[in-house]
């Protein structure tokens, strides 16, 4: 999925907005909506640009585990499966 800003531009705008700048105005000089500004608030709220890199580097090491664990429980069932039918 592309994403429309990266996360060094959203800590910029979260950066902004604690220096002063009015949310609405921050929102409509960017282009994006208050509800995006509120979510990246929650998510990147004082991050720096490195600890967002080390959380999306976090995030993509956790997904890639996950998977190896759903296709490792699946071929235990599917060696389970198999050894019911067998006997």
């Amino acid at each position: 999925m592309k994403k429309r800003f990266t996360e060094e531009q959203i800590i910029g705008f979260l950066k902004e907005a604690e220096a002063g700048v009015a949310i609405k105005e921050l929102c409509r000089r960017h282009g994006f909506s208050e509800a995006s500004y509120y979510l990246w608030r929650s998510k990147f709220g004082g991050m720096d640009v490195s600890d967002a890199k080390k959380l999306k580097a976090l995030e993509l090491e956790n997904a890639r585990l996950k998977k190896l664990l759903a296709e490792s429980m699946l071929e235990n069932e599917v060696s389970r499966e198999a050894l019911r039918k067998k006997w």
